[in-house]
C-alpha cells in the first residue's frame, strides 16, 4: 500500500527538521584577542610618533641653520669647515665622498653578488647551498665596526703593498669593505627572487631547445628583475647610510678629489665627528648635524621611492 502525502503540509514539518534561530547572538568579550589587537595598535602608535618627532627635530633645526647659511652655500659650496675659522659650509665634498664610496662598493658588490645568487639558484647542488647560504649570513651578521678594523689592518696594507702612494685613509679601501658587507643583501635577496620564478618557465625554455645559459639569461634573469633591483637598491641604500666602516677606513678629510687613493669625509662620517661630543650645543657647527642628516634622509628617501616605483613597473605575477 502507498502511503498519500498531504501536499498541504509544509516540507519543515514533514521532516521535522528544527528551524535555524532568526539570529545569531553575538558572544561576549574575548578579552586576549582585544589585548592583542590594542598592543599592536600601540606599537603602530609609537611607531608613527617616533618617525614623526625625528622629521620635527631634523626639520627644526635644519631651518635654524638656513637661518644662518643660505641654501646656495650649503648645497653649492665645495669647502666644508664648519668646525675651524673661517668656517665654510659646502656640503659637496660631503656628499662626494659619500658617492664615490657607494658607486666604488656598488661597482664590486653587484656583479659578484648577482653572480653568486645566480649560481645559487640555477646550479649548486643543496650540499653546496648548505654551505654558502650560512657563510653569506655569517658575513651579513659581522658588525661594522669590524670591517672598519678589517679595512685598516688587512686591506689598506694590502693595498699600499701594490699601490705605494696610497694614503692610510682612502676611499679605496672603504669601497672594498663596504662592498664586502652588501655583498650578502644582494646575493640573498636576489637568489630569493630567482628561486621565486615557477619552475614551468625554465621547463618551456628547456623545450624550445634553450641553452642553460641561454634559460639563466633570458628567462629567469629577466623574470626575476624586480626582486633583483630591489636587491641593488636595498644594498645601495645601505651603503649610502653606513657609518663605522667608512669613518674608520675612509678617514675625515672632506675633498673633492677624483683618486680614490686619497682620504675623504663621508656624511655619515660627519655626523659621527660632530656626535662626539667636542662641539658645543646650539651652536651653527651643532646645527651643521642635523642640516647634513636630513640631506641623508632625503637621498635615502629618493632611493627608497625610486626602488618601490621600478618594482611596479617590473613586478611579474605567476599563478
Amino acid at each position: 500500500m502507498t502511503q498519500e502525502i498531504d501536499t498541504d503540509t509544509p516540507v519543515a514539518e514533514i521532516q521535522d527538521v528544527p528551524r535555524a534561530p532568526a539570529s545569531i547572538k553575538k558572544s561576549g568579550v574575548r578579552w586576549g584577542e582585544f589585548l592583542i589587537k590594542g598592543w599592536l595598535g600601540l606599537c603602530a602608535f609609537v611607531s608613527i610618533v617616533t618617525t614623526a618627532a625625528i622629521l620635527i627635530l631634523l626639520l627644526s633645526e635644519t631651518l635654524n641653520f638656513f637661518d644662518t647659511v643660505s641654501p646656495g652655500e650649503f648645497f653649492l659650496g665645495t669647502t666644508w669647515t664648519p668646525l675651524f675659522e673661517p668656517s665654510s659650509y659646502g656640503v659637496l665634498p660631503l656628499v662626494w665622498g659619500t658617492m664615490i664610496v657607494t658607486i666604488g662598493a656598488a661597482i664590486i658588490a653587484i656583479p659578484t653578488g648577482l653572480a653568486s645568487a645566480i649560481y645559487l639558484s640555477e646550479y649548486a647542488s643543496d650540499e653546496v647551498r648548505r654551505i654558502i647560504k650560512p657563510v653569506l649570513e655569517l658575513l651579513a651578521g659581522i658588525p661594522t665596526v669590524v670591517y672598519g678594523y678589517f679595512a685598516l689592518t688587512f686591506v689598506t696594507p694590502l693595498l699600499r703593498s701594490v699601490i705605494p702612494d696610497i694614503q692610510v685613509f682612502n676611499a679605496l679601501s672603504a669601497a672594498i669593505v663596504v662592498g664586502i658587507m652588501i655583498l650578502p643583501m644582494i646575493a640573498t635577496l636576489s637568489d630569493n627572487a630567482l628561486r621565486a620564478v615557477p619552475e614551468s618557465l625554465r621547463q618551456g625554455a628547456y623545450a624550445l631547445g634553450a641553452t642553460s645559459y641561454e634559460v639563466t639569461t633570458r628567462v629567469v634573469v629577466p623574470a626575476g628583475l624586480s626582486g633583483v633591483m630591489a636587491s641593488f637598491l636595498l644594498a645601495i641604500s645601505r651603503a649610502i647610510g653606513e657609518t663605522m666602516a667608512v669613518t674608520l677606513a675612509a678617514g675625515q678629510t672632506p675633498n673633492m678629489s677624483l683618486s680614490m687613493f686619497e682620504s675623504i669625509q663621508t656624511m655619515t662620517a660627519y655626523i659621527v665627528q660632530v656626535s662626539l661630543g667636542d662641539t658645543p650645543t646650539g651652536g651653527i657647527a651643532y646645527q651643521t648635524l642635523f642640516a647634513v642628516a636630513t640631506l641623508l634622509f632625503v637621498i635615502t628617501l629618493v632611493i627608497n621611492i625610486v626602488s618601490q616605483v621600478i618594482l611596479n613597473r617590473f613586478r611579474e605575477v605567476y599563478e
